[in-house]
């Protein structure tokens, strides 16, 4: 089985791409998140009874 480097032999490997998370940003960020996903469903909930 062959290995897959994306780096030259003897250098270290890159480092990771980190993806953004809900837990690295502030209260107030996570508040406004909660937020908007709040709107957001209440308004397909009260577009699909209208």
């Amino acid at each position: 089985m062959a290995t897959h480097h994306h780096h030259h032999p003897g250098q270290p490997h890159p480092s990771p791409a980190v993806p953004p998370s809900l837990m690295r940003l502030s209260l107030g960020g996570r508040l406004v998140a909660a937020g908007i996903v709040i709107v957001l469903v209440w308004t397909l909930v009260l577009w699909a009874i209208a």
